[in-house]
């Protein structure tokens, strides 16, 4: 039976709704929204422009940290040392300034490190057939231990004649009085989602999450690309780190601890697939949104703090069943 012109457009239109509709990343927006409608009603402070100034600020440095993760899920791997990869590049970059250094000396001399640092993850993972959960666990306790050495296991507080820039950088809002970190999340975030989704680098992210053997025998140069990913998800989070420091205006050795949880939570609860080949960069900011939703909301709701992390980890668990069911429905 022929099909006619508004019937093929009414198709595609539910086809795309219907996609929109089944992604996990939809549902979690959908969460998201409602989280902050009851809070603004049950609450008289969520909705002031103070705390939502707060949530806006403090999802970004999670935010920014799983944008680099979702590459290194969607190719299969995991990266647990991107938290004590914030630590270690926040204490470069102090130590540096407080010794006298420009602020473009420190931040070069921390990307660097956090480049090292995902070179040397990657190169372990990709050419020497390491697991990434060995390697990076490895790397959590080796970070932190560098950060310590480099700073004495001292506060630095003092950035040396550039502090003021720094603290501008990190806690300004230059933008219409838009915080910057927020600022640095989208560009990032615009960046992000543009790679996977135009570049050929993007493509063969993909390819390896989905069928790293295949990917190999198309020509995908499996091994390099991966070094690149975790070289990405370093240097996210020595970004991170130098947004991070200029907001707080000190560093301590343990700052970012426990952060590769949350990270790895919001890229998961956002879409992206544990067992590779699914993730974007929206999803992402999604998934670090609810998280904050969820911690900045347990205070305001008088809930014990203490019960933050069942809440996080029942988001996963959740998130992982409803990608489980999605399948299921998919292979029927």
């Amino acid at each position: 039976m022929a099909i006619t012109l508004d019937q093929t457009i009414g198709q595609k239109q539910r086809s795309w709704l219907a996609t929109i509709m089944g992604g996990q990343t939809f549902w979690v927006l959908i969460a998201v929204i409602l989280a902050c409608i009851f809070l603004s009603m049950a609450t008289d402070s969520f909705a002031t422009a103070k705390n939502i100034y707060n949530i806006t600020r403090n999802v970004t440095f999670v935010a920014i940290i799983a944008l680099g993760m979702t590459l290194v899920i969607i190719t299969g791997g995991i990266d647990l040392s991107v938290g004590s990869v914030l630590c270690l590049c926040s204490m470069v970059l102090a130590v540096v300034m407080h010794a006298g250094y420009s602020i473009e000396v420190g931040i070069a001399a921390s990307i660097g490190t956090a480049l090292l640092v995902g070179a040397f993850n990657g190169a372990l993972i990709a050419y020497l057939g390491f697991p990434p959960f060995v390697v990076t666990l490895g790397m959590l306790s080796i970070a932190r231990s560098l950060a310590m050495v480099a700073s004495n296991n001292t506060v630095v507080f003092q950035f040396g004649p550039d502090h003021d820039k720094l603290l501008a950088l990190g806690g300004g809002a230059w933008v219409f009085g838009i915080a910057n970190p927020v600022l640095y999340m989208v560009v990032l975030a615009l960046i992000t989602g543009f790679v996977l989704r135009w570049t050929k680098f993007g493509r063969y992210v993909f390819a390896i999450g989905g069928n790293e053997h295949a990917a190999t025998l198309t020509g995908v140069p499996v091994p390099r690309i991966k070094v690149i990913v975790y070289m990405i998800s370093a240097l996210s989070a020595g970004v991170a780190g130098i947004i991070q420091t200029g907001w707080l205006g000190a560093v301590t050795t343990n700052i970012g601890a426990g952060m590769e949880l949350q990270v790895i939570a919001a890229a998961v609860i956002g879409g992206a697939n544990l067992a590779g080949g699914v993730g974007t960069a929206f999803g992402a900011l999604v998934g670090a949104a609810l998280i904050e939703v969820i911690r900045n909301s347990l205070g305001l709701l008088g809930i014990n703090a203490f019960w933050q992390g069942c809440f996080i980890g029942g988001a996963i668990v959740l998130a992982v069943l409803f990608d489980r069911l999605r399948n299921l429905r998919q292979g029927e």
